[in-house]
């Protein structure tokens, strides 16, 4: 599927690797690695990712390691 676009968060240090996320396509979230762009991406539902956030904001998730 094309015509995603991209954006790295506000956070990110615009030198440093991280990942980008792209949510213009209402039915998919995709999200890639920001050194390697045409890259494989890993694609899920809205509402996932809205589980991923909320989980994030409530510490309900433990770093990796």
């Amino acid at each position: 599927m094309s015509g995603f676009t991209y954006r790295k968060s506000s956070y990110s240090d615009p030198e440093a690797e991280c990942v980008e996320i792209a949510t213009n396509i209402p039915t998919t979230i995709a999200i890639r690695d920001s050194k390697n762009p045409c890259g494989p991406t890993l694609r899920i539902r809205p509402t996932t990712w809205t589980a991923f956030e909320t989980a994030l904001c409530e510490g309900k998730l433990s770093p990796l390691r």
